[in-house]
């Protein structure tokens, strides 16, 4: 250990400066993105590596801490810069100095590296892609008025993101804020856009200031609940732990609850779930989709569920006018185009389809109906001796005819 350590100091006094690796600026300009605190992280393990590396000789001398302070401050310096703070003290090299240190003097410790210069960090940060811009508030809104249907879920979302504001403009006022659960169950069949929805939620209320990072964690029974006691406690603590700061979105929710079995691990989940929902009110919002009847069912299994979810948003079946216009979409983002007569086969191709909409999924069986057309598109031209831009681009009726099972 001694021998590793030598080569290792040697090596770091004769670097000169302390220069942070190329990817903490990769770090630092995710935090910048993410409200998160990656960076500040990586610089407290480093602090505790070098700490690891000085103390192979069996101490760590006050040169030796003061060297390592030193390196940590310049990480951490950056990160303030950035505006990056962290919930832990972080790590002081300090209070790891070694009281007896025998066999090591003061001067054989490396010296103290100077911050580094601002040309050094433009040079290591000149090279780093561009950020991509948070969308703004009016930019979400929009991307949820461009969504198909959903007309009344629309005006709820912007009712809900009003309420917000004006509660935060209250705050600001010193004037009393009632209390308010931002915790919502979505109802309706699938494919009715529950996540697409709840990922535009998760930004909003990040837009608005109401949670530090706006993500989206989607999650099912299958990715909450473990096999063995004592293990569903710990595999939905990982799950909230990484939703915190965003949304946790529980798709078929009603599954957590086996009215059959009273131990089931389901209720496991709904203990933790509602423990970190009352632990972390500021930086976490949960909401649970699922079947209509169902969702109510789950949410009257358990006082606690029904007094943290109070908000119901309900997702309606799609008309055929709202699946059509849909399947331009898909045509639209895909550069296809519909030749003249496909059009009413492709809405007769959706409605054939459609008997059941638990079955057929809605916007889900919609682009189910997309992707037959096009490997009937693509069958056939791949059988033409020559293909146009033009063709690429255009799906015909027998494309749509092919897809029904109406042509051979």
């Amino acid at each position: 250990p001694a021998a590793l350590y030598w080569e290792v100091a040697t090596g770091v006094a004769q670097a000169g400066d302390f220069c942070p690796p190329a990817f903490f600026a990769d770090l630092r300009s995710y935090d910048r993105q993410h409200a998160s605190d990656l960076s500040r992280r990586f610089a407290d393990q480093l602090t505790l590596l070098l700490l690891l590396f000085a103390s192979a000789d069996g101490g760590v001398s006050e040169a030796e801490a003061g060297y390592v302070n030193a390196c940590n401050d310049i990480l951490l310096e950056q990160c303030r810069l950035d505006g990056i703070r962290s919930d832990s003290p972080g790590v002081n090299a300090g209070d790891y100095v070694s009281r007896r240190t025998p066999g090591k003097s003061a001067s054989q410790a490396p010296a103290a590296p100077q911050k580094q210069t601002q040309e050094q960090d433009k040079a290591q940060t000149q090279d780093q892609p561009e950020e991509k811009p948070l969308p703004t508030l009016d930019e979400l809104l929009a991307q949820l008025d461009g969504l198909c249907g959903l007309d009344q879920v629309k005006k709820d979302v912007k009712s809900l993101i009003n309420l917000v504001k004006v509660r935060k403009l209250r705050q600001q006022a010193d004037l009393p804020v009632p209390p308010m659960s931002l915790h919502l169950v979505f109802l309706g069949n699938p494919g009715t856009g529950k996540t697409t929805v709840a990922r535009l939620l998760a930004r909003l209320y990040h837009a608005i200031g109401v949670l530090p990072k706006g993500q989206l964690v989607e999650v099912d029974r299958s990715g909450l609940v473990a096999g063995f006691v004592g293990q569903t406690a710990l595999k939905t603590q990982e799950v909230i732990q990484k939703a915190i700061g965003g949304v946790l979105f529980i798709d078929e929710a009603y599954a957590l609850v086996n009215q059959d079995n009273g131990n089931d691990f389901g209720r496991e989940v709904i203990e933790v779930l509602l423990k970190n929902m009352e632990d972390h009110r500021k930086d976490l919002v949960v909401i649970v989709a699922g079947y209509s009847q169902l969702m109510e069912k789950f949410i009257h299994s358990n006082p606690g569920l029904e007094s943290r979810f109070n908000r119901f948003l309900l997702f309606e079946d799609y008309s055929p006018d709202e699946m059509l216009a849909i399947f331009r979409m898909q045509c639209k983002k895909g550069c296809y185009q519909l030749a003249e007569g496909t059009e009413e086969l492709v809405r007769d191709y959706i409605n054939e389809e459609n008997g059941d909409p638990e079955t057929f999924g809605n916007a889900r069986g919609v682009r189910n109906c997309f992707e037959h057309i096009l490997v009937a598109q693509n069958n056939r031209l791949a059988a033409m001796e020559s293909v146009t831009k033009d063709d690429l681009m255009t799906i015909i009726p027998d494309d749509v005819l092919y897809a029904r099972g109406k042509l051979d």
